[in-house]
């Protein structure tokens, strides 16, 4: 009886931490229709920044001077005018920094003039119009609403899909700073669009408890590159086998795996959420690593030869993890 009790209020509480979630998003989703704004998707892949950079976009955003604030402002308030997502306010000022560091040039590679480096030669307008700030945000816009699928792409990508630039790259590291100005500035709560988490209190459910006993069980056993178990691992090979055996069938290699379930910042990953090491934390295509996050900082994984499968701490710092976790199963 007590423990039926005890069952029934764990699940009340977790039931009002899920409600209180959901009227978070509710309400965030409310206030930017009433600001005329055409509210957020959920999208934890983008952004608004890497693990560690948390103060980096008020840092950048502080060294703006008077110019460089008007264009911001100018971004967002034709973005609202437009009714675009404040996503499209992030992918144009991420653009803006990059190509002209939110100024309105003169001059520029070959012809490449203004805020966004517009090439009257290649069909973006005449002198005097690509110089113009109106005309040139309302013609990024213009182009940026032409690119498929772009409110679930990483702003930088967007941008890039727009510039056509030949350092597609360079339009991720103003991410941080593109997403303090909207919240800021545009008066955004909640960038994402994801609401807030419910953190720990939530606790793992079935098929991530079934993949956490798998994989613990099987500490001790070598690193074998390649290996897909019984009596030795790769990084994959151990992901791969935990989740069949709680019933989730996962593709054999870490950067497959990636795309195998749905994505959530990592500082938030629950217990039996995958977290992913790359070369380029910004580039999915560059990862190497894959393990399981347990909780508490703690992951498991059969990190390399000579090192047997074991668990350790792991910090959202570190080198090369890409802020992205994913949910196997989801």
């Amino acid at each position: 009886m007590r423990a039926g009790l005890l069952v029934a209020c764990i699940t009340a509480a977790v039931l009002t931490v899920l409600l209180a979630v959901g009227m978070v998003t509710i309400i965030d989703s409310q206030r930017q229709q009433a600001q005329g704004v055409t509210p957020l998707s959920c999208e934890a892949s983008i952004g608004p920044t890497q693990p560690g950079q948390a103060g980096k976009g008020v840092a950048d955003a502080s060294e703006l001077d008077d110019e460089q604030r008007g264009i911001v402002a100018l971004i967002i308030s034709i973005g609202k005018e437009r009714e675009l997502s404040p996503r499209a306010w992030q992918i144009a000022i991420q653009a803006g920094m990059t190509e002209s560091r939110l100024r309105n040039l003169t001059y520029g590679d070959r012809d490449s003039l203004g805020i966004f480096q517009m090439r009257p030669s290649m069909g973006w307008g005449t002198v005097q119009q690509v110089t113009n700030p109106p005309y040139q945000v309302n013609k990024f816009y213009d182009v940026l609403e032409e690119v498929p699928d772009w409110q679930n792409m990483r702003p930088g990508d967007v941008a890039q899909a727009v510039e056509r630039s030949a350092f597609p790259d360079r339009y991720h590291s103003w991410e941080p700073m593109a997403v303090h100005l909207i919240e800021n500035v545009g008066q955004i709560e909640n960038a994402s669009g994801c609401g807030e988490g419910a953190g720990a209190v939530l606790p793992p459910n079935e098929v991530a408890g079934g993949a956490i006993q798998f994989a613990l069980r099987e500490q001790g056993k070598p690193y074998v590159w390649g290996a897909t178990g019984p009596n030795s691992y790769d990084c994959s090979g151990l992901m791969l086998r935990a989740y069949e055996a709680a019933g989730v069938t996962l593709p054999r290699v870490s950067r497959d795996q990636y795309k195998a379930g749905a994505m959530l910042p990592v500082e938030e990953s629950q217990p039996g959420d995958l977290l992913f090491w790359a070369y380029d934390s910004s580039d999915p295509s560059t990862i190497h690593h894959v393990a399981m996050y347990l909780g508490d900082g703690k992951m498991v994984e059969a990190q390399q030869s000579g090192v047997p499968v074991h668990t350790r701490d792991i910090s959202w710092d570190e080198g090369g993890l890409l802020p992205q976790a994913v949910r196997p199963g989801v």
